[in-house]
């Protein structure tokens, strides 16, 4: 890490930063990597921690962007283009997770007539109007899902649906796991469940991992970015409470990030 890093960012937020480093003195990457929180449609939010990051970062760092870019918010396209196209120029050094709300926006693709139905309950509507589809009174009808469908496939970027299709589910560098949701925690890294990366798993937040490996996760909401046990949580509803959190990462050390819309 540079010199003088922190006094660049007079907006980190540097909670007890002696706890916080000490509580990572485990943590033991091989590369040092941000990791940011779900973004949820919230692009102005996006450009502000990428200025962040770019202004802290040491040219060493991998971005892992931790899913759940679409839905909620009013901005899902403007958020995947950017990703999209950060990702395509710098693949070695951009990494988007598969969240969720990816998950289930495809799923809608695949079957808007049955299942996929269920996404425009949970902000799909506004992922949709986005794109400039509308979406009326009907819009949960099979009939009228087939065509919203259609018309999102129409109005998404050439290779932008590849691109989603073919995102990981989790990343990893020494003993820290990036994930979207969970882990379980009696499973080894590579023994998980889709399930469990992308929806949670009922132990995760309450079990403490005993193989000195580290989740990096979204998906659950917090107050604040934080360590506890074997997991790093950045999801603090930037949709909701306007405020996006990422952390850096490197041996021993978790340094939190967060930008705001009032900042």
């Amino acid at each position: 890490m540079r010199t003088g890093i922190t006094s660049l960012l007079s907006s980190w937020r540097r909670r007890d930063v002696a706890d916080v480093e000490n509580s990572a003195e485990s943590f033991a990457p091989e590369t040092p990597f941000f990791a940011i929180g779900d973004i949820h449609g919230c692009a102005a939010l996006l450009e502000k921690m990428l200025a962040q990051l770019d202004a802290a970062a040491t040219g060493e760092e991998t971005f892992i962007f931790l899913g759940d870019y679409v839905d909620r918010g009013p901005d899902t396209r403007d958020v995947l283009t950017r990703l999209f196209e950060l990702s395509s120029a710098h693949p070695e050094k951009v990494v988007c997770l598969l969240g969720n709300h990816e998950r289930m926006m495809l799923d809608f693709i695949d079957d808007p007539a049955g299942g996929g139905l269920h996404w425009l309950r949970h902000g799909g509507v506004e992922a949709l109007q986005s794109f400039g589809v509308s979406t009326g009174r009907d819009a949960l009808d099979s009939s009228a899902g087939v065509d919203l469908a259609n018309q999102l496939e129409a109005a998404l970027p050439p290779g932008m649906q590849d691109w989603l299709r073919g995102l990981p589910l989790q990343w990893a560098s020494g003993n820290m796991h990036c994930v979207h949701a969970a882990m379980s925690p009696k499973r080894r890294p590579d023994a998980q469940k889709t399930e469990a990366l992308l929806w949670g798993h009922p132990n995760f937040l309450n079990t403490t991992r005993d193989d000195n490996c580290y989740v990096v996760h979204g998906h659950t909401i917090v107050e604040r970015g934080g360590i506890s046990g074997s997991r790093v949580s950045l999801d603090t509803g930037a949709y909701r409470t306007g405020r996006l959190t990422a952390a850096r990462i490197t041996g021993g050390a978790c340094q939190f990030i967060e930008v705001s819309e009032r900042a």
